[in-house]
C-alpha cells in the first residue's frame, strides 16, 4: 500500500512503458514514483546508464527492475555463437539482464520483486546465492533464464563451471555497490563486468547508499558515462521514527526488554544485539517468557535464516533477534519498533538498524539501550545524527520480573558436561564475542 507523504506527483502510467510491465506494476499496487523512481526511470529508459545514492527502502528496486524489463522487451536479444558444453553437448545458458546483490537475503527479496513486477513479461528468471539449492539453482539456470538475480561467488562458480555465459548481457544492475566494498566482493564484481559485453552495448544502473569515491570509480570505469541521481535523505534519521534512549543497569536489561514487549501490542519488532551470545541469551528468555522469537545470528544455516525471515515477514513470528552481521541487506517490510538492546559502536549502525522501521513513509519507533557496558556509544551517535536522543526513565513499572531463560535444544556437538537439552540456565553473561 502506498504512503502519500513519501510519493512525488509523477505517476508510471505517463512513461511510455510496455502493457505487459504497467500490469506489473498494478499488481504491484504501484501508481505513483517515489523520488529515486520519478529521478531514474527517465533515464533509464532513455537509455541513459544511471549511477544512483539512495537509501533502503525507497523503491529503487522497483525503478531497476522496470528499467530493466522495458530494455529487455524493446531490444532483441543478441545473436551470440558460444561453443556447445562438454559435458551435455548442448550450448549454456544465455541470460539477457544480471542483477548483483551484496546479501542473499536482497537477492532473494529482489527476485521475489521481480517475480510480481514482471509477470506478464513472460521472461524467466534465475536465482543464485551461496549457502543452500546448489544443485536445485544449477538446474534452473542450466534450463536458460533471461533476468539472472543473485549473488557474486555463487554466480562466478557457476560461470566458470559453462553453466552460462555473460556475452549475451544487456542490463547489468549491481545493487547496494558501497556494501560490496564493505563485504569485499569487489574483485568478484569486476570479473564478472570485464566478461559481459563492453559497457556501451549494454544498460547499467548501479545504486549505493553513498556515491563514495571507491563506488563512483566503479562506475566510471565499467559503465557507460553514467548519470548520477543524488535522492539525500531530508535527515539523517528518519522524520517519521520517534527515538528515546533508557539508561539501564545491566540486570534490568532484560526486565526492561519484556516490560516494554509487553506494551507494544501487535507489533513487529526488531531486537539488535551485538554480539551472538546476546540474541542467543535473549532468545532463551523470549521462550522462557511466553514470545514467540526469531534470532537471526551470523552462523545461522542459510536455509533457516531464510525459514526464519519468512516467518517474521508474513506475521508469524512478531519479533527478531538480530546482530547487524545477519541483518545487512536484508529487506523486512512493516517493522513498527526497533529496539537497540546493546548501542552499536558505529554511530552508522545505529542510523542503519533504526532505518528499519519507518520505512516507506510510514511512522515507527526506536528504543535504545544505554548500559553500562554500551553507553560511551551515545556521544558519537548523537553527535552523527545531529540531534540528543530524548531520555526516558527506567521506572519499576517498566520492569517485567522475568521467569527463567529456556534454550533451544541441541541436536549436535554438545560437549560433556553440558546441560541436558532444554535445560534452563541462568542469567545472560555478556560476552563480545563477535556476530
Amino acid at each position: 500500500m502506498e504512503h502519500e507523504s513519501h510519493l512525488t506527483d509523477v505517476r508510471f502510467d505517463r512513461f511510455d512503458l510496455p502493457a505487459p510491465i504497467l500490469q506489473g506494476i498494478e499488481d504491484a499496487g504501484f501508481s505513483r514514483c517515489t523520488p529515486i523512481q520519478a529521478e531514474t526511470l527517465p533515464l533509464a529508459l532513455a537509455g541513459e546508464d544511471v549511477a544512483g545514492q539512495a537509501q533502503t527502502g525507497t523503491g529503487k528496486t522497483a525503478a531497476f527492475l522496470i528499467a530493466a524489463f522495458n530494455h529487455l522487451l524493446r531490444h532483441p536479444a543478441p545473436e551470440v555463437k558460444v561453443r556447445p558444453r562438454r559435458d551435455t553437448g548442448r550450448p549454456p545458458a544465455a541470460p539477457r539482464a544480471i542483477v548483483l546483490a551484496p546479501t542473499r537475503e536482497l537477492a532473494v527479496q529482489i527476485h521475489r520483486d521481480a517475480e510480481v513486477l514482471g509477470r506478464h513479461t513472460g521472461f524467466r528468471l534465475g536465482l543464485a546465492f551461496g549457502g543452500t539449492g546448489y544443485e536445485s539453482q544449477r538446474r534452473a539456470l542450466e534450463a536458460g533464464v533471461d533476468v539472472l538475480i543473485g549473488t557474486p561467488g555463487r554466480i562466478i562458480d557457476y560461470f566458470k563451471q559453462g553453466v552460462f555465459h555473460l556475452k549475451a548481457i544487456q542490463v547489468m544492475v549491481l545493487d547496494e555497490a558501497d556494501r560490496m566494498f564493505d563485504l569485499g566482493f569487489i574483485k568478484d564484481i569486476r570479473y564478472l563486468l570485464r566478461r559481459m559485453p563492453p559497457p556501451d552495448q549494454r544498460l547499467n544502473m548501479l545504486f549505493s547508499a553513498t556515491l563514495s569515491l571507491r563506488v563512483t570509480e566503479l562506475a566510471y570505469e565499467h559503465m557507460n558515462n553514467p548519470k548520477q541521481v543524488v535522492i539525500e535523505p531530508e535527515q539523517v534519521t528518519a522524520d517519521r521514527v520517534t527515538e528515546r534512549v533508557y539508561y539501564p543497569a545491566m540486570e534490568e536489561k532484560i526486565p526492561l526488554l519484556l516490560g516494554l514487549l509487553r506494551g507494544l501490542g501487535q507489533g513487529r519488532v526488531l531486537v539488535f544485539v551485538n554480539t551472538k551470545r546476546a540474541a542467543e541469551d535473549i532468545g532463551a528468555y523470549l521462550r522462557g517468557n511466553g514470545y514467540e522469537g526469531a534470532v537471526l545470528s551470523g552462523d545461522v544455516p542459510q536455509k533457516k535464516r531464510l525459514a526464519l525471515l519468512k516467518r517474521f515477514t508474513e506475521g508469524e513470528v512478531s519479533i527478531l533477534v538480530a546482530t547487524d552481521v545477519a541483518a545487512r541487506g536484508l529487506h523486512i517490510p512493516a517493522v513498527s519498533h526497533v529496539i537497540n538492546f546493546d548501542l552499536p559502536q558505529d554511530p552508522e549502525d545505529y542510523v542503519h538498524r533504526i532505518g528499519r522501521t519507518g520505512r516507506a513513509g510510514a511512522s515507527g519507533e526506536a528504543i535504545s539501550f544505554a548500559c553500562e557496558e554500551y553507553a560511551f556509544s551515545l556521544p558519537d551517535i548523537e553527535a552523527y545524527i545531529g540531534h540528543k536522543i530524548p531520555t526516558e526513565r527506567v521506572t519499576p513499572e517498566l520492569l517485567v520480573e522475568p521467569r527463567p531463560p529456556v534454550r533451544e535444544p541441541r541436536r549436535r556437538g554438545r560437549g560433556r558436561g553440558g546441560p541436558p537439552r532444554g535445560e534452563r540456565r541462568g542469567p545472560p553473561r555478556r560476552g563480545r564475542r563477535s556476530a
